[in-house]
């Protein structure tokens, strides 16, 4: 819906009452003298409209912090995937469990405009509004992610990248960003990993290696930059070590 600007509307009305009655009405048929400079109803009229369209309701509307409750029923269709307490079954699923809101909420906004790209998450949050997408993160973060199960062969070189990084590669450690615990830090934006399914982690690390983004922003691209100084190794040594990760709950 459009709406006029009404202090532009009033003072024009002003304007044009004051031309006509202090001077007589122009004679419409009489040509324009040259130079002469438009009336001020004329200028008035002419000028552009400055005032930029109402923005949209989903636009200003006020967010509220997540609602669990009402979360529930928005995540009802992300359990097919994801399983219905956000603990997946299938290992190409993330698990979301015990994931913090900001996350999630970053991560279903990038997929609905398109930064990160994934057919299906696409279609899942198209219809989706802000606020949904806060419920939902809400709802997921209050569910608690089962603990997985590391590859002992693994654990020694996983263990070591996690905790101490690689200083003569330029790769710093996970727990840095993640936390000792894999618990994240949801002020940043950085997500949980315990106990993360490993063939998800591993696909994921895999990806930004070879040069997939979620999006351009500063954020977006601390991943593909780390990533891409991992070799094959090291990405099922820290994807093990991460699954096998447990929180200190």
């Amino acid at each position: 819906m459009k709406f006029r600007h009404a202090a532009a509307a009033i003072t024009a009305v002003l304007v044009m009452s004051a031309a006509a009655a202090q001077t007589a009405a122009p004679n419409a048929n009489a040509p324009a003298k040259a130079g002469s400079a438009p009336t001020t109803a004329t200028a008035a009229a002419a000028a552009p409209a400055t005032e930029a369209p109402a923005a949209s309701a989903e636009a200003t509307a006020a967010v509220k912090p997540g609602d669990a409750t009402a979360g529930a029923g928005k995540a009802a269709a992300c359990g097919a995937c994801h399983g219905m307490d956000g603990n997946s079954s299938d290992a190409q699923y993330p698990r979301l469990a015990g994931q913090n809101e900001a996350y999630i909420v970053r991560q279903l906004t990038d997929f609905k405009s398109g930064a990160r790209a994934n057919p299906i998450m696409m279609g899942m949050v198209a219809a989706l509004s802000p606020q949904d997408m806060h419920d939902i993160g809400a709802y997921f973060a209050s569910k608690q992610s089962l603990p997985g199960v590391a590859d002992q062969t693994l654990v020694a070189q996983g263990q070591t990248l996690y905790r101490q990084g690689d200083s003569t590669r330029g790769i710093p450690a996970c727990m840095a960003c993640h936390g000792p615990d894999g618990r994240g830090n949801p002020g940043a934006m950085y997500p949980q990993l315990t106990s993360q399914h490993a063939n998800y982690i591993q696909a994921t690390l895999k990806a930004w290696h070879d040069g997939t983004t979620w999006g351009t922003d500063a954020h977006a691209k601390i991943m593909p930059a780390i990533a891409q100084k991992l070799d094959d190794k090291d990405i099922a040594a820290l994807a093990s070590y991460i699954e096998g990760l447990h929180t200190a709950e």
